[in-house]
């Protein structure tokens, strides 16, 4: 049997993939042996990863161009990307009643320090409550400074260590003053774009 011909390998990144092999015409004759079940299933499950993958890349230009269009402050900041942006707004507008001063936004996000002092030993350690996708975003954009040695970072976090903190703690720190950072922007961004019916509530 003359072999389906493949999608072609050398296509350029993000450009849609060939289609016409996954056609349900080219599944071939009807399932007589094991191998035609296989050949068939196979396509089956490459059809729903190539319509799949369609829809996701339209729902990140859609995405891409509401955050560019409402968010393009908070995008501007060091580390932020889409997939963050996002998540922290999604965060922010699940959760309205948790904005109304910066430390809650701190608690929403899981960065705020929690004491776990004992005896003469005076520390905190990361808060494991709030919402937590809120808070695996500021880690993100944290360790993307760190990779990509920003300096009012690096400066901050050589001073931490050096002062005798573990680089962990230092990170914990680098999280609360991240919310502390981005507060107003997110803020700014919910205002803008909330209902009036909402804002005169």
């Amino acid at each position: 049997m003359t072999p389906h011909p493949r999608s072609s390998a050398a296509s350029s990144a993000g450009s849609a993939p060939d289609t016409k092999w996954l056609s349900p015409a080219a599944t071939g004759p009807l399932i007589r042996t094991p191998t035609s079940a296989a050949k068939m299933a196979l396509h089956s499950i490459a059809r729903r990863w190539v319509t799949l993958d369609t829809e996701v890349r339209a729902l990140d230009r859609a995405t891409k161009t509401i955050l560019d269009t409402i968010a393009a402050p908070l995008l501007a900041r060091h580390g932020v990307g889409y997939e963050t942006a996002g998540a922290l707004l999604c965060a922010a507008g699940d959760n309205p009643h948790r904005l109304a001063t910066e430390a809650s936004f701190a608690a929403l996000c899981g960065t705020s320090p929690v004491p776990v002092s004992s005896g003469r030993t005076n520390r905190h350690r990361l808060n494991r409550a709030g919402d937590r996708q809120a808070n695996a975003a500021p880690w993100r954009i944290v360790i993307v400074r760190l990779r990509s040695r920003h300096a009012p970072t690096m400066t901050y976090l050589e001073r931490r260590v050096t002062a005798g903190n573990s680089k962990r703690d230092t990170i914990r720190c680098l999280k609360r003053y991240l919310a502390r950072e981005l507060y107003n922007d997110i803020q700014a961004i919910l205002t803008t774009t909330r209902p009036r019916s909402q804002i005169a509530a």
